[in-house]
């Protein structure tokens, strides 16, 4: 992809202008308010990884505040990606935590509809889903090339966020995956986190669809991956969670595995060496979910190198 202008500045967004292969990890902060919990876990990512996501209460599940956690990690030196989900806030809650966030410093930003407040632990909670990600990511858009609230209004001061959204390419109907990230790019999305990956086929081919819509030249395209800890979770990710794609031969690997989580790590470094080759791919998100000490593993053994240091 040819460079192209800065937004926020941030270290992922020159890395991926750079034409470097990025890489990006996740960090999901505590169900209670202790610090230390977050900043051990970001001593662990730090320096293996161009910039970390920050989830935003995933699965529903109430958690330290997204903004609060990135803020943390930045002050210890690690560049953070804050999620912002549409299920719990208004366009005013929304609006008013984005500049927040720029005011702290934060200059990643990834836009979720979210999980419905019924698999989380508060399921009789109100949700709000005011708007859904593609009229987040427009609206982030807006303020930041626009300098407008969603009212029109001007902002004096305006976030200049490095806009990125999500996309399943497993999902149904398949023939419209590629096509639901191109309406994503048409709102403003500079960089893509996709669903993770177990049938490298199939996203071969979603990748396929994608570059001939020009979708791998207008935005970076980071494919997702996660180790697996057990035949188990293989299975109840292929059962249970929508959209997960697992074949049936990641199973039978996992099961025939005398040490699984070795294992799950040597099936996740497998996918990253096939899906570094497919052309579009900008770098890998790593999905290690409450498993952060794997990541170190993992960018070693998948060559991955150290990180860029770019200007």
């Amino acid at each position: 992809m040819a460079k192209k202008k800065l937004h926020s500045g941030s270290n992922l967004e020159k890395v991926l202008n750079s034409g470097e292969f990025a890489v990006t990890a996740e960090l999901g902060p505590p169900k209670g308010a202790d610090a230390k919990v977050v900043l051990d876990k970001a001593a662990i990512l730090k320096g293996e990884a161009d910039a970390v996501n920050i989830t935003d209460c995933q699965t529903a599940i109430v958690r330290m505040s997204s903004i609060a956690a990135s803020n943390l990690i930045k002050d210890k030196g690690l560049e953070p990606i804050v999620q912002m989900t549409c299920r719990d806030r208004n366009r005013i809650g929304i609006q008013s935590d984005l500049l927040g966030a720029w005011g702290l410093g934060l200059k990643n930003l990834l836009c979720l509809t979210g999980d419905h407040q019924k698999f989380g632990n508060h399921p009789e909670s109100k949700n709000v889903f005011d708007m859904d990600s593609i009229q987040l990511v427009q609206m982030v858009r807006n303020m930041r090339d626009k300098k407008q609230f969603l009212n029109g209004e001007e902002i004096e001061v305006a976030p200049k966020f490095f806009i990125g959204a999500v996309e399943n390419p497993f999902a149904d109907p398949f023939e419209y995956r590629a096509l639901r990230l191109m309406k994503k790019i048409e709102a403003g999305a500079d960089f893509f986190q996709t669903q993770i990956i177990y049938n490298v086929e199939k996203f071969k081919k979603w990748m396929a669809e994608v570059r001939k819509l020009g979708g791998h030249k207008k935005a970076f395209i980071l494919a997702g991956v996660a180790p697996l800890k057990s035949a188990g979770m293989a299975k109840y990710m292929k059962k249970f969670v929508p959209g997960m794609d697992v074949p049936d031969k990641v199973i039978k690997r996992m099961e025939k595995a005398k040490d699984p989580k070795d294992e799950g790590i040597k099936v996740c470094v497998d996918i990253i060496k096939e899906v570094r080759k497919i052309q579009g791919i900008a770098g890998v998100h790593i999905m290690a979910i409450e498993w952060e000490e794997a990541v170190p593993t993992i960018i070693e053994r998948a060559e991955l190198g150290e990180r860029p240091k770019v200007n």
